[in-house]
């Protein structure tokens, strides 16, 4: 695509080079060291990087043309913008020919479920021999193809040229988690969101956010961003949870269509007669198509929420009521979240992603509600990470489980040793141990417990690494729990 044509979406820039303005263009790339000759070089500025240092690398690389934000006095054709990030999503979407414009786009926003809801609306969706596309935490997927993220929502170029992809490869409708740092960065400009789904909102991301009112706005654009017009070949709707103390705000951020879920309040989508146990959640799903029974292997009431969110895209999608049933009532779980570690032990060893103190506290309770002998939880949490979540995390932990060993997650750059006594300096109960040693932590809970005692090790779920300084050490919390109770065996 010539250069003119890219830029042809950018209403104002300037140019300050007298080389050829119409070259031809073969890529774009953000990253210096990922340039081929003929590509266009975007330079943004990131927390530790800024691209317009490496304008000069690009060009050795190849690079055709480069856009920035100030005068890099390049060699090449070079496009100055206000605002590089921003005027990216504009030329990728316009390079990808504006894939989301003709791929069903689902966009779901929350603190928690997230990912749970992602992988029943992809099964829900299979159920009907509708090819997916998944972005999110664990990984992207095209179909039955995996592939890895960068981040739980990658930047505008990787998106767009995903979603063109996507498009290419026949799928039918793409999902995918947006987070609060993607939608404060804008890295979702230039998606064309059809369903917007919203989870619910609890504290966390505190060290980026300035409060709980700044996270809450982030998580709003999501809705602002599904348009104020009303095109009946392309209904737009907003599904948020009626039981979160957010609902009004979030509802009051979009124009489009609302659709309700919940179990409290009224809502459009409602859980009755709920029954929990340990090895399956039924309710009675009300819908304004009907009311269906279903029985689920997913575990708790936060699963329920999950559940509910899931049907009610699905109902708006118009997926029939009898296809969400059976499609709740297949799904076995989703990885690192709320699965179980059995190699024939007589206790119960659970992983799951909680992470927040919210979610640890929905896990917990959960584990409560059907546990015959003691829990042990081992947590830790991240560093580099918010501060003010970790006391919080610790209490929580206390209140639920009969003993806790708190532990390094990812301490990341931080001294794990800090991280652990943000966690138990304010402390006024003593049943606990600190272990800064993770894979030393697991092993010592699992020593512990007894016939009908359960294990959780919360935290880092699906994740198959631990993060110390810069470096990903190979650590996968159900692997090494495996480890752990094989052990104990013998």
């Amino acid at each position: 695509m010539k250069l003119s044509e890219i830029i042809s979406v950018l209403p104002f820039y300037d140019s300050t080079s007298s080389a050829e303005k119409d070259v031809e263009i073969n890529n774009i790339e953000m990253d210096s060291n990922k340039i081929n000759t003929g590509d266009l070089f975007v330079c943004i500025r990131g927390f530790k990087v800024d691209g317009h240092n490496f304008v000069d690398e690009a060009i050795k690389n190849g690079a055709r043309a480069i856009l920035a934000e100030r005068n890099v006095k390049a060699t090449v054709q070079t496009i100055i913008v206000p605002d590089t990030a921003r005027a990216l999503a504009m030329i990728t979407a316009k390079f990808f020919d504006f894939p989301t414009s003709g791929l069903p786009l689902i966009g779901i926003t929350g603190t928690n479920g997230k990912t749970t809801i992602t992988y029943l609306l992809e099964t829900i969706f299979q159920q009907l021999q509708m090819k997916t596309g998944i972005i999110g935490t664990i990984q992207l997927k095209i179909g039955k193809e995996t592939f890895s993220v960068p981040n739980t929502t990658p930047d505008a170029l990787f998106l767009q040229k995903t979603f063109n992809r996507m498009k290419d490869q026949g799928v039918s409708v793409a999902i995918m988690e947006v987070s609060s740092h993607a939608l404060d960065m804008g890295r979702v400009y230039g998606c064309e969101f059809d369903i917007a789904i919203f989870t619910n909102l609890t504290q966390d991301h505190l060290d980026y956010h300035k409060n709980m009112d700044d996270y809450l706005h982030a998580k709003s654009l999501l809705f602002a961003q599904l348009g104020n017009t009303y095109d009946n070949r392309r209904k737009k709707f907003a599904v948020i949870n009626r039981d979160d103390p957010y609902y009004e705000k979030i509802k009051k951020s979009t124009a489009q269509h609302v659709i309700t879920y919940g179990y409290k309040h009224d809502a459009q989508v409602k859980a009755r007669n709920v029954k929990l146990d340990s090895l399956k959640t039924s309710f009675t799903l009300a819908t304004p198509n009907g009311d269906v029974t279903v029985n689920s292997r997913l575990i708790g009431m936060f699963n329920v929420y999950n559940m509910l969110a899931a049907s009610a895209a699905a109902i708006v999608s118009g997926v029939p009521l009898s296809v969400i049933k059976n499609a709740l009532e297949t799904i076995p779980g989703v990885s690192g979240r709320f699965e179980s570690v059995q190699v024939g032990q007589s206790f119960a060893t659970i992983v799951d992603y909680a992470h927040t103190p919210d979610s640890l506290e929905n896990v917990l309770q959960t584990i409560k509600e059907f546990a015959k002998g003691n829990v042990y939880v081992v947590v830790g949490c991240g560093g580099d990470r918010d501060r003010s979540k970790r006391p919080l995390m610790a209490d929580i932990a206390l209140t639920y489980a009969d003993y806790a060993i708190f532990t390094s997650d990812n301490p990341r750059t931080e001294d794990p040793q800090v991280i652990l006594d943000d966690m138990t300096t304010e402390l006024t109960k003593e049943h606990y141990d600190v272990v800064v040693d993770r894979k030393q932590a697991i092993a010592q809970a699992i020593e512990l417990a007894k016939t009908d005692d359960i294990v959780l090790i919360a935290g880092k779920g699906h994740e198959t690494y631990q993060q110390i300084g810069n470096i990903k050490y190979k650590f996968d919390d159900r692997e090494i729990a495996k480890e752990a109770i094989l052990s104990k065996g013998k």
